[in-house]
């Protein structure tokens, strides 16, 4: 079984910070990409912002510039940290990885059960 879990949503308010953390764990043999993505009251999901195994990133227009995803792979780990926040980014932040496991086969992609990011006008 693999497991992604997510830390360091909460409350902040409007052009404040906030880091947010997620460590997988379980039969992960490699990671490829890693990305978070969030989901806001009443609308779809979306892409956040993606990170590859060598680094290459990818970011939403919404969160340029404000916004940076790293990992330490040594960890299976994925950060988000986010400046300047506003409270268009009030949203359950997921976690996703595309990864290999133990068990062979194709990769999969898992997902975290969300952390709550609320930012206050």
């Amino acid at each position: 079984q693999v497991q992604l879990v997510e830390s360091g949503g909460g409350l902040v308010q409007a052009g404040g910070s906030l880091r947010l953390s997620c460590a997988g764990s379980g039969s992960i043999f490699s990671i490829n990409t890693m990305g978070w993505y969030r989901r806001a009251p009443g609308k779809q999901r979306e892409l956040v912002a993606t990170i590859t195994s060598g680094g290459g990133t990818n970011y939403a227009d919404s969160v340029k510039g404000r916004f940076t995803i790293s990992r330490d792979n040594a960890k299976n780990t994925v950060y988000l940290q986010m400046n300047s926040l506003k409270p268009e980014d009030t949203a359950i932040y997921y976690c996703n990885a595309n990864l290999w496991t133990y068990f062979g086969g194709n990769p999969i992609d898992s997902w975290g059960q969300g952390t709550q990011v609320t930012v206050s006008s």
